[in-house]
């Protein structure tokens, strides 16, 4: 194992993260991120557990440093994305805290998100949807090895539509990410 990267583990959200959730939604950085994200309704959400939606807190030794969303496009039910095929997924990821940024925990997380959607083996490829101006979340997203799709407005957020197919999540697994 490597001593240098870092130990993230998921839990599924419940409940009991209401308050950290609602604390993070309001972090400047996160606002940065989705500024015209409607209330995720996290009271009513986290009771709810649907087929086709994870909610996931990544912590590092027990404490929680952010949230995963993995949802299949197909099935979720506001119809975000659209008319997709089947056997996609689609991530949210954030990390909570500002001073948590850029320790390599997004990776690992983004990491262990991508191995949970690919470990379907139905699953062709995984979605993501940065604003257009987040060059940072889109740096991220392309170093992982996520590739271009489109650029699309949705709602009224201009956004780049990026995908990371299967077989290259396979082929860079040997990649030092």
């Amino acid at each position: 194992m490597n001593p240098n990267k870092p130990i993230v583990q998921f839990r599924f959200a419940n409940p009991l993260d209401l308050a950290i959730l609602r604390h993070w939604d309001a972090q400047p950085h996160i606002l940065h991120s989705d500024p015209n994200e409607d209330d995720w309704n996290w009271a009513e959400e986290l009771k709810r557990t649907p087929e086709w939606r994870e909610f996931l807190i990544a912590e590092l030794e027990g404490r929680p440093i952010g949230f995963v969303q993995i949802i299949d496009p197909l099935l979720e039910d506001s119809h975000y994305w659209g008319e997709v095929p089947a056997n996609l997924r689609a991530i949210d990821i954030w990390i909570g805290e500002v001073d948590e940024l850029n320790k390599g925990y997004g990776t690992e997380m983004m990491t262990q998100a991508l191995d949970r959607c690919f470990s379907d083996p139905k699953v062709t490829a995984v979605l993501i949807d940065p604003l257009a101006y987040n060059t940072a979340a889109i740096r991220f997203y392309e170093r992982m090895g996520f590739e271009f799709v489109e650029a699309r407005t949705f709602d009224e957020d201009d956004c780049l539509v990026y995908q990371m197919r299967r077989e290259r999540w396979v082929q860079g697994k040997n990649k030092n990410y």
